[in-house]
């Protein structure tokens, strides 16, 4: 049986390790859980290991704003206190509080 504990929690803020982006975490998956072609497009020397958590953000880099899909390999935390400026961040979570976003919503 697969034990995974997940590193970073819902609305912390996580830097990408490799790639400058940076992301409020909404959701995690215990393992990689998007599509084999997902998977395949990343380049083999670059390709995580599955069996980590993987984390859904909501990204922002100096151009765009985005949804990413991120091992927890390639994340480190976000220590800077800046806002993440995403705008579906106050769709899920309230005001900035001690560099970490309060959920919005009740989980189930």
């Amino acid at each position: 049986m697969l034990k995974t504990r997940a590193k970073y929690n819902l609305g912390q803020i996580v830097r990408h390790r490799k790639h400058p982006f940076r992301g409020v975490v909404f959701d995690v998956d215990a393992m990689f859980s998007n599509t084999d072609e997902w998977y395949a497009a990343i380049p083999e020397e670059s390709r995580p290991d599955k069996d980590q958590p993987f984390y859904h953000l909501l990204a922002e880099n100096e151009q765009s704003y985005y949804v990413a899909y991120v091992s927890e390999q390639n994340l480190v935390p976000d220590y800077s206190g800046e806002p993440v400026d995403h705008p579906d961040v106050s769709e899920l979570f309230g005001d900035l509080e001690d560099g970490v976003y309060p959920l919005q919503f009740q989980l189930n």
